[in-house]
């Protein structure tokens, strides 16, 4: 899969891509609002770029549990300003996080040059239209639930078959609404409206979604079932989250294993060093029993 853009292309294939996280909320979970100003965000993305992520991916609402809903054009307020002049000076493709059409139709129009939905085109009916129209590739993400409503105890009877089920859905929705086969990422949602054995299991079973035959998106970085599995005691504190680092770390080898093809994530230096690692290991074994 190749992500053409004004600047050029992205290839998906060849290498598992690291996207950086960049929230410009005053309520992340991670960074809690740490980068909510031009400045500031900026240079974190200069940051990640340096440190070698392939995509930027930038949020202006946070869906972390307890967060609240954010309007359309305040949304727009807080990323469309970052995304005009971090397009001006990088050909890093940048990704806008929203389910809202209208915040996507402008980030594009500000140089964005992917859509990353976590409703999976579900909470807005015009978001297929302006993916479509624009010829924009779009990440379509399982959730159960809605942005800011997830269950509190969700059940599943058959779950990664399920969720496969329902990305079979949206794929199809995505494609009659006009978006090409070839500009679809799937995300299995890890997190969203899943208990910590789900999101464990989604990652043990990674490779069964590849029967969709499109590029596969995971985040896990930093996610609170790293911490209830490793029983750490930072109650979602964003002072004690980097004691959530090392068992990200371990997730992201398991998605890269199991076929992930972009891996999004806070931490983009340490994952760079950790697939790079990871490759050259394995291309030894590829060596050793040729």
């Amino acid at each position: 899969m190749i992500i053409r853009h004004d600047k050029g292309y992205l290839e998906i294939g060849g290498k598992t891509l690291v996207a950086g996280v960049l929230n410009v909320t005053p309520d992340s979970f991670h960074d809690g609002g740490k980068y909510n100003n031009i400045e500031n965000a900026l240079n974190r993305a200069r940051e990640m770029i340096e440190d070698g992520a392939d995509i930027i991916d930038i949020g202006g609402e946070s869906t972390r549990p307890g967060s609240s809903y954010v309007s359309a054009d305040e949304e727009i307020r807080r990323v469309i300003p970052i995304i005009k002049e971090l397009s001006k000076e990088t050909d890093i493709p940048i990704s806008i996080d929203t389910y809202k059409a209208e915040v996507a139709d402008e980030a594009i129009k500000a140089g964005a040059q992917i859509i990353n939905d976590i409703s999976g085109l579900q909470a807005d009916n015009e978001m297929a239209r302006v993916a479509a129209e624009n010829n924009t590739p779009v990440i379509i993400m399982h959730i159960k639930g809605h942005p800011h409503d997830f269950p509190k105890d969700p059940v599943y009877a058959d779950l990664v078959p399920e969720i496969i089920s329902f990305l079979e859905n949206r794929i199809e929705y995505a494609v009659k609404s006009g978006i090409a086969h070839n500009n679809i990422i799937i995300d299995p949602g890890i997190g969203f409206g899943k208990r910590p054995e789900h999101n464990i299991e989604i990652l043990r079973e990674l490779n069964k979604f590849k029967c969709l035959n499109l590029p596969i998106m995971v985040g896990a970085s930093r996610k609170s079932f790293i911490s209830k599995v490793l029983e750490l005691s930072d109650n979602n504190n964003i002072s004690q989250l980097d004691s959530r680092l090392v068992g990200t770390l371990v997730t992201l080898v398991i998605a890269v294993t199991k076929g992930a093809n972009i891996v999004r994530v806070h931490d983009v230096k340490e994952t760079v060093q950790v697939i790079k690692l990871y490759r050259a290991i394995e291309l030894t074994n590829c060596k050793e029993k040729a």
